[in-house]
């Protein structure tokens, strides 16, 4: 097992790149990338950093230098023959060739195209521009080296012991976390802390520690490069991207109320009725639903990511219930700012009436809160997001409006066209 605190304490090593794959990324996104390749590849997108946690500031912290540094490693990346192997021949959900041939002749000669990055006050300005199935690759590594960045600020100054203690006190959390997850009945839980992770040696702990302690009822990781290398099941459907873009290349509020649903026809057409997970909260679940084909109806289940999850699960039962359908039969995946507590919360209130499965991100990959003076480790809310396609804004409402992104003109349109009234704030804690 690697001794975390003595590689954080030579990070001058080049051993450790914070990116040091192109799979170093969640499965969704090779996902989405290859259904974005073959529907929309000619879609000029723009993704932006934006810090929602703005008592962060990044560019105080983190050196511009050591950032370029890292962003243009990524750059120098390119699949290696043992990834290509893995994404090319292994069974994911149960398919063989999840990737197509064409995709994969694509993906192998791929660089990641140019970034730009901007000093504004005391944050960065960092923006990817360029074709859609390019440039939205650049998503999960960016967040991945602002977040580590950060957190080796932070380090940069404890001595070899301090580091020893932080790090086996952040393991004893996580291990207590697991402990108390195992008197969970019936859970199913995988990782999905790559986008906000404290470090990839750090999540590939978390995963290993995950594996032993919960045996089964751990079912896989969404790194794809953490999956590969420790045989673990790679876990993820889609994001909210899709609906974002297809819904800013709609020509009128008509076409803009049917984009959410063209994303799943080819979503499904892509997949050959596989990956049959919805996110419905782009634009508000309710509505989504409500005005959702009956063909989505026979999908297995959503994911919950935004809003209080037990109200939007429930949204889903009585949706299943009017389409005919038996809850029992589908799966909710609650994926939003989880820890133990909402865990257990979640699946006593849920167990025997759907499927019940949670995605643990930041508070498992990234739980190092009142171990530092001022808490200056702890996770803050950082996102990358396609702001822009084909020279239009992109718009999110989510089901929690702390989390709705876009010009605040073409908000209200959507609001109004998509029906979306009066909803309650939630803290947005990671």
């Amino acid at each position: 097992m690697v001794d975390i605190a003595t590689r954080v304490y030579n990070h001058k090593w080049k051993i450790d790149p914070i990116v040091r794959s192109l799979i170093d990324t969640d499965f969704y996104k090779l996902l989405m990338c290859q259904s974005v390749f073959r529907n929309k590849p000619d879609t000029h997108v723009t993704f932006s950093l934006i810090n929602r946690s703005t008592h962060i500031p990044l560019a105080t912290l983190v050196d511009e230098g050591e950032l370029r540094e890292q962003l243009d490693h990524i750059r120098s990346l390119s699949l290696s023959r043992g990834e290509s192997t893995w994404m090319r021949g292994n069974t994911f959900y149960g398919k063989r060739q999840m990737f197509r041939p064409d995709f994969m002749d694509w993906f192998e000669n791929l660089s990641l195209p140019p970034y730009h990055l901007e000093r504004k006050g005391d944050q960065y300005e960092l923006t990817f521009e360029g074709a859609w199935p390019e440039v939205m690759l650049w998503e999960i590594p960016a967040l991945a080296v602002l977040m580590e960045l950060r957190s080796r600020a932070v380090l940069n100054d404890m001595g070899r012991f301090e580091l020893q203690v932080l790090y086996a006190r952040a393991m004893t959390r996580v291990w207590e976390k697991i402990e108390a997850l195992r008197d969970i009945p019936n859970l199913s839980i995988a990782d999905f802390g790559t986008r906000r992770r404290h470090s990839y040696l750090w999540q590939d702990w978390c995963v290993q520690a995950m594996r032993e302690g919960l045996g089964e009822n751990f079912t896989g990781t969404s790194n794809c490069l953490i999956a590969k290398n420790r045989e673990v099941e790679a876990i993820g459907t889609n994001a909210h991207e899709l609906p974002m873009v297809y819904s800013a290349l709609a020509n009128s509020d008509a076409e803009l109320a049917k984009a959410p649903y063209e994303v799943l026809s080819d979503w499904h057409e892509e997949h050959d009725g596989n990956l049959r997970i919805i996110l419905p909260d782009t634009y508000g679940t309710e509505g989504f639903l409500k005005n959702a084909p009956d063909w989505l109806a026979g999908w297995t289940g959503i994911r919950v990511d935004s809003g209080d999850p037990a109200a939007a699960a429930e949204i889903a039962i009585r949706w299943w219930r009017e389409r005919g359908e038996d809850p029992t039969e589908k799966r909710v995946i609650f994926s939003d700012g989880l820890d133990v507590a909402k865990i257990a919360e979640l699946q006593a209130q849920f167990d025997g009436r759907v499927k019940v499965s949670f995605g643990w991100g930041t508070l498992l990959t990234n739980d190092f809160r009142g171990f530092v003076p001022n808490d200056t480790l702890a996770p803050f809310s950082l996102v990358c997001k396609a702001v822009s396609a084909n020279g239009r804004p992109t718009v999110k409402l989510s089901d929690n409006p702390n989390k709705a992104m876009g010009p605040a003109k073409e908000i209200e349109r959507y609001k109004a066209v998509f029906g979306v009234g009066a909803q309650d704030r939630q803290e947005v804690v990671v």
